[in-house]
């Protein structure tokens, strides 16, 4: 099963970026919730259900996307690991 990464940046499978920042859990349904910023326009946060943020694509919904998953967890190096003080 796929685990979600806080303070990570993930990519939206229509291409936009977002940095989890946490989980937290509905006080109603007790489901396990992810806090998320879009890294564009205003930076706002948003909710989604964890299960929906690591599920896969609705082909049937999006029939010519190719991503597998909702959300792909980026690798990003950092551009300071050659620095040299």
């Amino acid at each position: 099963m796929r685990k979600i990464q806080k303070n990570r940046i993930y990519r939206h499978f229509k291409g936009d970026f977002y940095l989890v920042v946490d989980t937290a859990f509905d006080s109603e349904s007790k489901e396990e919730m992810v806090i998320y910023r879009r890294l564009y326009g205003d930076g706002s946060l948003w909710v989604r259900p964890l299960k929906m943020f690591l599920s896969e694509v609705d082909h049937q919904k999006y029939p010519n996307v190719k991503a597998k998953w909702r959300f792909t967890l980026q690798k990003i190096e950092s551009s300071a690991t050659n620095f040299k003080a």
